[in-house]
């Protein structure tokens, strides 16, 4: 028998960034200019990408797929704070939220994996060289993306599935300007819904992280063994724009996740969310053109033919 204090759910109530009425004029400007940044930026590394024959490398077409989840994964949750935040109105549906969950995890976890995929192409350019060809070839690159999207697809539908069996209490308002996971499982009435978070993390972050670090502890091998320093050199700056980008997700991803595990204040959370869904993709594009010599010269053809 249902007790009391549990309720059928019909929307839950976004309370976003800030409940300033100062500070709305503001965020929406700062967040849309950033979003813009993001979305145009990755734009012209898939535009970059696809026109220069130069660029038709498995590193490339890596890259072209991790800029179109950037805009798929920013575009799950900010273009819906967008319209909170210029509404006054931070209503979702019951539906919404499952389906703004499922993209976020079908994102969120094809971004991790392509990364580690790329970790691996970066593994073989370097300990394999002369087998680079060989083995990554145009049908395995399709197939790791596609077999990315399959298993990213089964991880959201799963997630979404186990959220949706959760029983609510009576306070539908979640702390944050998306339906954020941790938030659902704190509402929730069941007893064992930590244990969702714990499984993603463990399975999901655990194992693309385990084999992006044997990837790179492979490639330091082979760098130390490496006679002159100039060839050192060119070795870390073919890796240097994807362990940036490696950092700069899995930091701030370790930061939502410690935040909402460790922290109980929901800001804190808040801000480091910001910093995972729209910092890290939006400053993808920039450290990819500004550290691959290639890119930029493929950018600066571009630019010249454009203007």
């Amino acid at each position: 028998m249902k007790s009391q204090n549990e309720t059928i759910v019909s929307e839950f109530f976004l309370l976003g960034l800030s409940d300033d009425p100062e500070l709305q004029l503001f965020l929406f400007g700062l967040f849309l200019s950033m979003y813009l940044v993001c979305v145009l930026g990755n734009l012209l590394i898939m535009l970059t990408v696809s026109s220069d024959s130069h660029l038709h490398t498995p590193m490339c077409f890596f890259l072209f797929n991790l800029s179109l989840v950037d805009i798929g994964f920013t575009s799950t949750t900010i273009p819906k704070m967008l319209m909170d935040i210029h509404t006054h109105c931070g209503v979702i549906s019951y539906t919404g939220c499952l389906i703004q969950l499922s993209f976020f995890y079908l994102f969120g976890c094809m971004d991790s994996l392509i990364l580690t995929v790329m970790a691996y192409d970066r593994f073989v350019a370097i300990c394999l060289p002369l087998h680079y060809p060989v083995i990554l070839n145009p049908r395995l690159c399709s197939l790791l993306v596609l077999l990315s999207f399959i298993i990213s697809l089964l991880d959201s539908q799963l997630h979404c599935l186990m959220v949706s069996q959760l029983i609510f209490c009576s306070n539908m308002e979640i702390p944050h300007f998306f339906c954020d996971p941790s938030q659902l499982l704190k509402l929730s009435c069941s007893d064992t819904n930590n244990i969702l978070m714990y499984f993603h993390v463990a399975i999901i972050g655990g194992i693309p992280v385990s084999v992006i670090v044997f990837s790179y502890t492979q490639i330091v091998s082979s760098v130390l063994r490496v006679p002159t320093s100039g060839g050192k050199y060119k070795v870390f700056t073919t890796c240097g724009s994807h362990l940036s980008v490696v950092s700069l997700f899995y930091g701030t991803g370790m930061g939502v996740y410690l935040s909402s595990v460790y922290s109980h204040s929901p800001r804190k959370s808040v801000v480091a969310s910001v910093m995972y869904m729209l910092i890290a993709p939006m400053l993808n594009p920039f450290i990819y053109s500004l550290r691959n010599r290639d890119i930029k010269t493929a950018l600066r053809r571009i630019l010249r033919r454009i203007s």
